[in-house]
């Protein structure tokens, strides 16, 4: 698998870490159910807290029924560019789970969905699918749609297609349609203190 040329890790580690980035241009080509469900099968087996997987998914595909509901939920900047996508997701987090037999306040639902969400998008990229999550949206009108019940917090939106070309994007974005570097990991892991940049 080649990397993009500026993008080096200063530790060997697999080069699909390398390869997967968020693209904001993608071609709208139908997502497969059989690809799609593959993705949800990669994030259903992510770690978690007590394994209480507090993870909902919920999925709009791009002229399905529900598709311009979904869409509606994203900041307009967002949904400039989403709306090219193959599919869109919202991904929920329970504020509790089932744990030693008993229900218990969710100790990490924010990090155990990210670990989920992280899966997702690996699992995409080695498919030759991208997934872009996406913080700007609606919470309030995504729960709505959904019909999400009491106790689950709206955490994340994600756009999921082929990749496209740059030009279908607004000129604004153009510029940033490119697969993004990292901090030096000097700049965020210390023995022993915080790390200091």
């Amino acid at each position: 698998m080649q990397t993009e040329s500026f993008r080096q890790a200063e530790f060997p580690v697999d080069p699909l870490f390398l390869n997967r980035w968020s693209p904001r241009a993608f071609t709208g080509e139908p997502l497969p159910d059989a690809v799609l469900f593959t993705l949800f099968e990669a994030a259903r087996w992510a770690p978690s807290s007590y394994n209480g997987q507090p993870w909902r998914f919920c999925y709009a595909k791009r002229g399905g029924a529900r598709w311009g509901d979904f869409l509606a939920c994203l900041h307009e900047v967002n949904r400039q560019w989403a709306e090219q996508a193959s599919a869109l997701v919202f991904l929920a987090a329970s504020q509790s789970i089932q744990a030693m037999g008993q229900t218990i306040p969710a100790p990490a639902p924010a990090l155990d969905c990210g670990a989920a969400w992280a899966s997702l998008a690996l699992q995409a990229s080695l498919l030759g699918w991208h997934a872009h999550a996406i913080g700007g949206f609606d919470r309030t009108a995504a729960a709505r749609v959904v019909g999400m019940p009491e106790g689950y917090d709206m955490l994340l939106a994600v756009a999921i297609g082929r990749r496209g070309g740059k030009e279908s994007l607004p000129e604004a974005l153009q510029a940033r349609e490119a697969p993004t570097p990292r901090r030096p990991l000097a700049e965020l892991v210390a023995e022993g203190c915080f790390p200091r940049a």
